[in-house]
Order: C-alpha cells, then sequence, then structure tokens
C-alpha cells in the first residue's frame, strides 16, 4: 500500500516531511538538511525516554502500556511464549524507543523496512555493535513482524546510547506485510478521537 494511503495519526500529521512526504520520527536525526532514517538521535532519544514521550510523533504517552515494532527474530520468541502460556521478558536491551499504539500501527505500515519482509536497510548505523547491527546498510526485517504492546518500560541513558527494556506483553499482533495492521489503525484512530480517518497528504 502506498504511505499515502495510510490513515495518519492527528501527532503524526504535525510532523517535519522529506522530500517524499515520508513524516520523520521524533528520534531521527537530521544531516545537511535531510533525516537519516536508519539512525537514532541521541540527545532527541534520551528526552523522549526522560520524558515519556513518543518516538515517533513526540507527544506524550500516557502511564500504562506503550508499544513497539518488533523484527522476526523477537516476534517469533513473543509468540512462542504467549502460545506456551508463558510470560516474556527480553533482557536484551534495545536502541529503538516506545509509542503510541496508533504511532507504532502506522509506523509499521509506512516505514519500508518495517513494513515488508524483504526490505533492507538503506542506510547503516555508525559503528555498528551488538545493539546496532541489525540497523547496518542491507540488514533485512525477516519474515515475520510484529505490533506490541507492552506494560512499560525502562531505559538506561550513557554517555553514546539511549537503550530500552520492555515487559508485561500485553498485545501482540503479528504481521508478514504490514497492511494487515490497515482495519486496526482506523479502529484505533477512531477510539481515541484523533480525527476522521482519512489518508495523509
Amino acid at each position: 500500500m502506498r504511505f499515502d494511503l495510510v490513515p495518519m495519526p492527528l501527532a503524526v500529521q504535525d510532523r517535519p516531511r522529506d522530500e517524499r512526504g515520508y513524516p520523520v520520527p521524533a528520534i531521527t536525526p537530521w544531516e545537511d538538511g535531510q533525516p537519516q532514517f536508519a539512525l537514532t538521535d541521541y540527545g532527541r532519544s534520551a528526552e523522549c525516554a526522560r520524558e515519556r514521550l513518543c518516538s515517533v510523533c513526540d507527544a506524550l504517552m500516557p502511564r500504562g502500556p506503550v508499544w513497539r515494532v518488533v523484527g522476526a527474530s523477537e516476534s517469533a520468541a513473543i509468540g512462542e511464549a504467549l502460545a506456551a502460556g508463558r510470560p516474556y521478558r527480553n533482557l536484551a536491551p534495545t536502541l529503538e524507543g516506545p509509542g503510541h499504539r496508533a504511532c507504532m500501527l502506522y509506523a509499521s505500515m509506512v516505514c519500508p523496512y518495517l513494513a515488508r519482509p524483504n526490505a533492507r536497510r538503506g542506510l547503516g548505523a555508525e559503528q555498528p555493535d551488538e545493539l546496532t547491527e541489525h540497523v547496518v546498510r542491507g540488514a533485512v526485517r525477516g519474515a515475520l513482524g510484529a505490533v506490541v504492546g507492552f506494560g512499560d518500560y525502562e531505559f538506561a541513558v550513557t554517555g553514546t546510547k539511549v537503550m530500552f527494556r520492555f515487559f508485561d506483553v500485553v498485545e501482540y499482533l503479528p504481521h508478514d506485510n504490514a497492511d494487515a495492521h490497515l482495519a486496526e489503525l482506523r479502529a484505533e484512530l477512531a477510539r481515541n478521537g484523533r480525527g476522521p480517518a482519512q489518508p495523509a497528504g
């Protein structure tokens, strides 16, 4: 689905756009007037973590569940734990911050890397390590992603990174192609009074 046909949360409509019209997430750095989508702005990520701001739209997240989009290996682990009736807690930190449910449903559909299983990163992380190796140029998302709701998150701000951990899965919405979330996104926008579920643009 074309990104400009995906219903956009009102808070995302206020974000700056790139030359194609893509809204730029709150934690995306800019260089020479161009957003660097595969990288994370350290200062903005730290601010979002401390102030409980959505990493997509930059608006406050209320106390309670937060959401993020996960790739194939974490999606599979969550699915297996839920199917077995076990709690899921991944103690490995991630650099990817949380957001509102609507914002993460939206991001899962419009971000080319998140939306398609064969999509590859177009840009690379600088000096990748075990936390950032999944964002290097050419990395593949994997066969089954998911939008996942967690009871809450914790974070640590080091001298060079902002790291997050998530716990208590409250919702698991797996996808191969993220267009599967279209009806859920429309319902979420209508439910939360974020305006009519109109396409972007």
